[in-house]
């Protein structure tokens, strides 16, 4: 072992000798080391400076200078150790509670579908197969199918402001609106045209309806909607009149057909400007002209006015509607409205042939070729099926509503046009046989004015779902959309969403005896728990085409919090 011994040379002689030395000599001495061994010998040291400056070291290193990136450099690599480091702990504990995570959310699901209606979204990877340990949820009985979400937290916030009724200011032009497609895919898009002459300051000229779509329908808007409650309700938010005036008859209308989904500025800006222009331009497309979200408040709450306010039906609508919705609860007990869109046009445009026979399926096939805007002519249904986007067959139905737990002798008003098929509406008939359409239940005399008017019975079905104790639709189209939608705002008013993805799985499983009945029944329950039309918010999507309807669920915009 070493002993080290750092002096300085010039320390060791006589400082009166190094009076004469030169100064350059004398650093040169300074500077020299030696290190003492035990057995006296002396050994220069050129580096031994260092010791000198241990001192010193840290905070050099921590002074701006050439000092800081190596600092920085091997603090950010130890961050990055120690982040992998916690991640490879979380995935491990992750993957020992994925092997109860099935189960564990399975059963807190029917705990929570029990005590409260809130919304529980299902984890698409959940594996319904592990469902089976669960018990069946002793609660899920006769009078829980029947009760509605609560609603007493939310009331309807569509009241204009001061600043949001019209003013005196003259019209900037007037629009006409050519409404494309059914009865509904019309009523949302009159509504979405009442809030675009709102922020183009126009006059809306009373809508002309589609008499070219499926059903050729001859009626027009005043043969549907109350046109003067119409014009007397909106007269705060815009003028609409019945007609051009003389002054602008003679008038060549600018054709156009707005683009898909457009924001309040593509009315405000450009299609304002052509207005100035024109001062007459005809809307030839009115189905999804406005956005869903990203408009501003006024707007959205005066597109629920239009659409549940002023959009009333008819005097002769709504009474029929009324006698027929007095019938099915001669008896005091409630009734389900189905939207059972089993129907050939659907199924056609859809692809969607389970359950019919080859001549059949062919006869859809013929039909889709033959309609010119029907784009996609090669379709697999099957393939569709399974990712849940077809219409219900009325078997599948029979068992949906056996599953969830609605008894045989429940009525069913279905809302909907003839069932195709040879068997039609006979599978759910053979299970529930209290079913009911406005043609067996009114009175031809009653029907005479409906003749041939598909839009107008349509408006009495509407109504009558509106009106019913439980909504259940079998595809999510225009009707299912608007009623369940004017459900939500009416105070969450039961709707049963039925998620076929799923339901398809199960039963077909079930169908091959893979799970028995009890087993199908009960999962069947756990999956629909929550899907009952509560307060859940509407949020953007990624894509806009595929994002949630504004009219199916305008919880934000025209429903608030207390």
């Amino acid at each position: 072992m070493l002993t080290i011994s750092v002096t300085s040379i010039a320390a060791t002689e006589d400082p009166s000798s190094t009076a004469d030395v030169s100064p350059r000599i004398l650093r040169l001495m300074t500077r020299r080391r030696v290190i003492e061994s035990m057995d006296g010998n002396v050994l220069p040291m050129r580096n031994a400076v260092l010791f000198r400056r241990k001192g010193r070291f840290w905070p050099d290193i921590l002074r701006p200078g050439r000092y800081m990136c190596v600092l920085i450099f091997w603090g950010l690599m130890t961050l990055l150790f120690m982040t992998l480091l916690a991640k490879f702990a979380l995935l491990n504990t992750l993957h020992d509670l994925k092997l109860d995570q099935s189960e564990f959310i399975t059963a807190r699901s029917v705990e929570i579908s029990i005590r409260t209606n809130k919304l529980i979204t299902e984890d698409d990877n959940i594996i319904i197969s592990e469902f089976k340990e669960i018990p069946l949820p002793p609660k899920l009985t006769l009078p829980d199918i029947w009760t509605k979400p609560n609603a007493d937290l939310y009331y309807k916030c569509v009241q204009r402001s001061s600043k949001d009724i019209i003013s005196g200011d003259p019209t900037n032009g007037y629009i006409l609106v050519h409404s494309n497609g059914g009865l509904n895919q019309m009523k949302t898009g009159i509504s979405d045209m009442v809030a675009i002459a709102k922020v183009m300051n126009a006059t809306l000229v009373l809508p002309s309806l589609d008499h070219n779509s499926f059903w050729t329908d001859p009626s027009d808007f005043k043969d549907i909607f109350d046109w003067k409650h119409f014009v007397e309700y909106l007269e705060e938010d815009i003028s609409v009149v019945d007609h051009l005036p003389p002054a602008y008859a003679s008038i060549k209308p600018l054709q156009r057909a707005p683009v898909s989904y457009s924001k309040a500025s593509y009315y405000s800006n450009q299609m304002s400007s052509l207005m100035k222009k024109h001062k007459v331009i005809n809307f030839t497309h009115t189905d999804s002209r406005l956005a869903n979200n990203g408009l501003p408040n006024p707007i959205q709450r005066l597109r629920c006015r239009a659409m549940y306010e002023a959009l009333k039906f008819t005097d002769e609508i709504l009474e029929l509607a009324d006698k027929l919705i007095t019938r099915l609860r001669d008896d005091d007990k409630p009734f389900i409205a189905l939207h059972l869109r089993y129907e050939k046009d659907m199924l056609a445009f859809t692809g969607c042939s389970h359950n019919l026979s080859k001549a059949e399926d062919e006869e859809l096939r013929q039909l889709r070729r033959s309609v010119r805007h029907w784009k996609e002519k090669h379709i697999n249904g099957e393939e569709r099926r399974r990712q849940g986007v077809c219409p219900m067959t009325p078997r599948e139905v029979a068992v949906f509503l056996e599953a969830i737990g609605f008894p045989s002798d429940t009525k069913i008003y279905i809302v909907a046009g003839n069932i195709y098929g040879q068997d039609g509406v006979k599978a759910l008939q053979d299970k529930y046989p209290n079913i009911y359409t406005h043609s067996n239940l009114a009175t031809e005399d009653e029907l005479s004015p409906f003749n041939n008017r598909q839009n107008k019975l349509a408006a009495v079905d509407y109504t009558v779902a509106l009106e019913s104790d439980v909504f259940v639709f079998t595809y999510d189209g225009n009707m299912a959309k608007a009623v369940q939608g004017h459900r939500k705002y009416e105070g969450f008013r039961k709707t049963i969403i039925p998620d076929k993805k799923n339901f398809v799985k199960l039963i077909d499983r079930m169908d091959k005896g893979l799970i028995s009945w009890e087993e199908f029944s009960m999962k069947v329950k756990i999956l629909h728990a929550n899907r009952t039309g509560g307060a859940v918010l509407r949020k953007p999507g990624k894509v806009v085409k595929s994002e949630e309807s504004f009219y199916a669920n305008p919880y934000p915009g025209c429903i608030c919090e207390k």
